[in-house]
């Protein structure tokens, strides 16, 4: 039954909470940004594009800044109250430690329906999104648009070199055209400005030309026409583009249950099975460790008395991101047939989960120094041994100066 306590802990763990998933997710993003923009200019498509491929990311991030926000708010919540002297206010009227765990408990068990709904089932689709604009943006099927002062080819027999463009692209300037019909003449242009418009057919556009001269070869190079025109419409036969693969040539486009039915599949080469199977199991560890994570945080959240250190925050971080390591690198050897995906990912699974609930119970039902309290204590001996190094230096120089 929630009681006042637990919306007292509710409202201490929310905060954080939000704000940390909300800044995992930007600082990705932005990061991500960057490359995107930079890909998309170079490959000369439209820029809006970006901002597709960024939120078809989006679930990838949030999957992983699940994990980071929960921890964050588990440690700094509790960490609050410790530091208050709420917390000995609170288990001196007999509410014991685990009770304490039932809000950040709850709250596991709804961010583990959303990650297993991201990470099983809304992920795949948007990598194939993702994947499937990276692969338009590099064939042109997006409108790639005709760089200034470069050459652009429009299919196999059309070049076209724009010396000027504005208006967003509505009005060009210096234009060059070298296009070879069907019949084998060639047909050369130079314009001072033009335009592309639309037709009613949707793989031809219109390029009219104005003020320009028109120099039309035959087949044999025998025959020349050399024309100058106010205005000429030239039809540009838009390129065909490959149509992209089909969902699923990658695992990680494979939703939970495709993933199951391809591990049992005979037809399957057996290396599709083994990478299947790793990441089966790889994305049901990252469900399962949002139950681990409310202990962990416990255990790192209360410092020892007197003292208001935040090195259970970095440690916390530090734990998190290296089991997050050891999982991706027990899922490549999985994906190599080292070992089964089962052993190499539970097993490290269940190693973090006892060393988790060690930590709880240390700080829950043992007398003394917390477990934090020793690494503090470790990193206030190695800082005062830093500064009796770097002391005697500092003289030195001051002598020298």
């Amino acid at each position: 039954m929630i009681n006042h306590l637990d919306r007292y802990i509710s409202r201490l763990i929310f905060v954080p909470l939000i704000a940390t998933l909300l800044v995992s997710a930007l600082l990705l993003l932005l990061d991500k940004m960057l490359r995107l923009f930079t890909f998309v200019i170079d490959e000369g498509g439209p820029v809006t594009v970006v901002w597709q491929m960024l939120g078809n990311l989006i679930p990838q991030y949030l999957a992983l800044g699940i994990p980071i926000g929960l921890l964050l708010s588990v440690i700094l919540s509790f960490r609050k109250l410790a530091v208050g002297n709420e917390m000995d206010a609170i288990t001196s009227s007999g509410v014991s430690h685990l009770r304490l765990l039932v809000v950040p408990f709850l709250l596991a068990g709804l961010l583990a329906f959303v990650t297993l709904w991201l990470v099983g089932f809304i992920q795949p689709y948007s990598r194939y999104a993702y994947e499937g604009l990276r692969f338009e943006l590099r064939s042109g099927a997006l409108g790639a648009s005709i760089k200034v002062g470069e050459f652009a080819h429009l299919g196999k027999k059309l070049t076209l070199r724009i010396e000027e463009s504005r208006e967003g692209g509505r009005v060009l300037s210096g234009i060059f055209v070298h296009a070879e019909d069907k019949d084998g003449s060639i047909l050369t242009v130079t314009a001072d400005r033009g335009t592309f418009l639309a037709t009613d057919d949707p793989n031809i556009v219109l390029f009219r030309l104005f003020n320009g001269e028109l120099v039309l070869r035959g087949k044999d190079s025998s025959t020349q026409r050399l024309l100058q025109f106010d205005q000429h419409d030239l039809p540009v036969d838009l390129p065909e583009f490959e149509a992209f693969r089909a969902r699923g040539n990658e695992y990680l486009e494979l939703t939970l249950p495709e993933l199951l039915i391809t591990q049992n599949d005979e037809n399957k080469t057996p290396k599709a099975k083994l990478e299947a199977s790793a990441n089966f199991h790889r994305r049901l560890v990252q469900v399962a460790v949002l139950f681990v994570i409310p202990f962990l945080g416990m255990g790192l959240a209360i410092p020892p008395k007197r003292n208001t250190s935040a090195l259970g925050v970095f440690a916390g971080i530090v734990i998190l991101v290296v089991y997050n390591e050891i999982s991706e690198f027990c899922e490549k050897l999985s994906s190599d047939g080292v070992a089964p995906a089962a052993v190499l990912q539970w097993v490290p699974f269940a190693v973090f989960a006892l060393y988790s609930v060690w930590l709880f119970r240390q700080v829950a039902y043992r007398v003394g120094e917390p477990p934090i309290g020793r690494i503090i204590r470790t990193g206030e001996t190695l800082t005062k041994q830093m500064k009796r190094l770097i002391t005697p230096f500092r003289r030195r120089r001051k002598l020298a100066h």
